[in-house]
This record gives structure tokens, sequence and C-alpha cells, in this order.
């Protein structure tokens, strides 16, 4: 499994990576908060510490909450109730005080990465809405059975989407998924790319613009 260590401690960084690694798991090691926003997208689990050198811990946490799902353990020196209980509500999955018992982190990674995995998809290749049939193994999109020539930025807008059909998906989280970094001045791009592809689709409607917040995808019927 790839994680990603949020530690500006150089010595709790590299005690925590040299654990992780002996069980076999991948690490990207980030020592700032900024690091790790730009970071955390082949992140399948975060070890998050809040003490960090350019912005709080939390705040890291609230801003990954806007965009991504993954999975985040906050490892911190904090144990008063007030920061374990502000983390667990801003999203974090479980709250370690430090200092660690490396069996303990690593039973706790275990724990976390076994309930996030119970909500998965089987197939996670194909994504089907309505009559909306989209291959991403071959980058291939089908409507009504039309096959779909789409620019490779529109392709993954289209499937973001449509992943999360009937739901909104904000502009944050598409900006953070296809460009990168949600958190910078917002593009023009984005918009640009939303154009083309509803031009490509010849389906009003199917994009719906939720002003202030973002864009949903109706799954057609026909």
């Amino acid at each position: 499994m790839q994680l990603l260590i949020v530690e500006d401690d150089q010595a709790v960084a590299g005690a925590l990576i040299d654990a992780v690694s002996a069980v076999g798991h991948e690490t990207t090691h980030a020592s700032r908060g900024s690091d790790a926003l730009l970071r955390h997208h082949d992140a399948e689990l975060i070890l998050l510490d809040l003490g960090l050198p350019d912005m709080d811990g939390l705040e890291v946490l609230r801003k990954l909450r806007q965009v991504s799902d993954v999975p985040v353990v906050i490892l911190s020196a904090r144990d008063d109730e007030r920061s374990v209980v502000r983390g667990l509500r801003q999203g974090a999955d479980d709250y370690l005080v430090k200092p660690i018992g490396l069996t303990v982190l690593l039973a706790k990674i275990e724990a976390v990465t076994r309930r996030a995995n119970l909500g998965s998809p089987t197939d996670k290749n194909q994504i089907s809405a309505g009559c909306l049939s989209i291959n991403l193994d071959k980058r291939e999109a089908v409507l009504n059975g039309r096959p779909l020539a789409l620019t490779a930025k529109e392709f993954e807008l289209l499937s973001l989407l449509a992943r999360h059909a009937g739901s909104v998906v904000t502009r944050e989280q598409i900006l953070d998924q296809l460009w990168g970094d949600a958190f910078l001045a917002v593009s023009r791009s984005l918009d640009v790319h939303l154009t083309g592809l509803r031009a490509k689709l010849a389906s009003p409607g199917m994009i719906v613009n939720v002003r202030g917040v973002g864009y949903r995808l109706e799954a057609p019927s026909s």
C-alpha cells in the first residue's frame, strides 16, 4: 500500500518510514502541509502530523476533505480532548497520540484500510450511468451506443462526473483530480474543457451547473 507520511521531524519520519516499509508498504514523505496537498493523489492512506511548519495539520485535513476521501490517521503530540475531537470531526479516520508504539500503529493502519475497502466497487475500471458507459482501461466512452471522441481531459472530466452521477462534484474536486491542485488560482481550463465536453455529449442538461458549488451529471436514460 502507498502511504504518504506528513511529518516535519526527520527522526520521527525516518522511524515511521522504516517501520511501515518493513511490512511491505511504500512511502512518500512530506514535511510541509502545502507539499502534502500536492502529493496526496497517489496515497492510499495518509499519516498526518498536526504541528507542521507552514500550516496547522487540521487545516491540511480540512482542505483534503474538500477534495478527497483518502483515509487519514492523525499522529500528534496533542493529547487534549479538544484536539482529538476536532480531528475526528473534521474527517480523520483515527487519532493516535505520540509517542506511538509501532505495533499499534501498524494495527491501526490495517484496521482503517479494512474499513475503507468495505465500500469499494467490485469493478473499478468500468463506470455506468444510465445509458452512458465508460471503460477506464480502454479509455472509451459510449453514450446511447455512440462512441464519444473525447480529448484526454474531456474523458477524465466525464469519468469523474459519471463516477459521482447524481451528486455534485465541486470545482475544487475537479481541479484537484484533473490538474493536481485545487488551492491555487482557479484555471479557466476547466470551463474550456467543460464546454467542449457538453458539445460532444449533445445532450442538453446532462451536466448541470450547481451555481457557486460545482457540477452534477444526470445519468441519461435514453
